[in-house]
């Protein structure tokens, strides 16, 4: 039986298609105007920036249970 991914690939993985999805459906809002590209891409960054400290946060309490 083949391994399960761990947990701190899978959660930050679904983040981001959710982000993309999300980017996706906000963009008509951005390109007519009714968005700034400062808060567009600002949540966009901001949202990826969480989703690694994610990433790190499940890595290093995955290392630590093992132990």
């Amino acid at each position: 039986m083949p391994a399960r991914p761990p947990r701190y690939k899978v959660v930050p993985t679904l983040l981001m298609v959710y982000l993309v999805a999300m980017a996706y459906v906000g963009y008509p809002r951005y390109v007519s105007g009714q968005m700034s590209a400062l808060q567009y891409f600002g949540i966009i960054a901001a949202t990826i920036a969480v989703i690694v400290l994610l990433f790190f946060s499940l890595r290093i309490r995955d290392r630590r249970r093992k132990q």
